[in-house]
């Protein structure tokens, strides 16, 4: 297998290693091999890759698809974030939890996040391309969020109060987790 696969404190996220060659020339790695990955306990289809640029203070998220929910892949090619998911999974034991990886071009780390969940990044060099394969396609109409800063949540985002955040105008307008249950389990 030419993959090292490291499980988080939440269930079914993982951090995936590819195994890098380097010589004089550059380096070569295989991104994705489904036969390694099903080995290693990621049984996905893929039907889409995305990929993102963006520059310092972006911060993306936190999004999810509330009735086509996507498996997604996540890594960078350029530059370094922050990636985070927040586990959404009804009945699971760490609802409203996080997971936060460093991913940088360098450390060539991958993030599998599972369905139900929601993800965010935050760029964190000057510029960064941001790329991802994902199990389900891109439903516009179906885009849910919760805002990046909810109390209840508290992610730790390496910024501090100086930090110059850019969003999308709907980012900084998401609901809270409480907002969520509310939404999608008391109706």
């Amino acid at each position: 297998m030419k993959i090292t696969v490291e499980n988080t404190p939440i269930e079914g996220v993982k951090i995936v290693t590819p195994r890098v060659f380097n010589d004089e020339r550059g380096y070569f790695m295989e991104t994705y091999q489904a036969e390694d990955f099903k080995e290693a306990g990621i049984d996905v289809d893929f039907v889409q890759d995305n990929q993102s640029a963006s520059c310092k203070g972006v911060l993306r998220g936190l999004h999810f698809q509330k009735n086509f929910p996507q498996d997604k892949l996540v890594r960078v090619i350029k530059g370094s974030v922050f990636d985070v998911c927040v586990d959404l999974r009804e009945g699971s034991k760490t609802f409203g939890k996080w997971v936060g990886v460093e991913l940088t071009e360098d450390n060539k780390k991958q993030l599998f996040i599972p369905k139900g969940f929601a993800h965010g990044f935050l760029v964190l060099s000057d510029y960064a391309e941001f790329v991802y394969k994902c199990s389900d396609f891109y439903h516009p109409n179906d885009e849910g969020g919760i805002i990046y800063n909810d109390p209840e949540i508290g992610i730790e985002w390496p910024m501090d109060e100086n930090t110059k955040l850019i969003m999308s105008e709907k980012d900084p307008k998401w609901g809270t987790l409480a907002d969520y249950v509310k939404d999608r389990f008391e109706k």
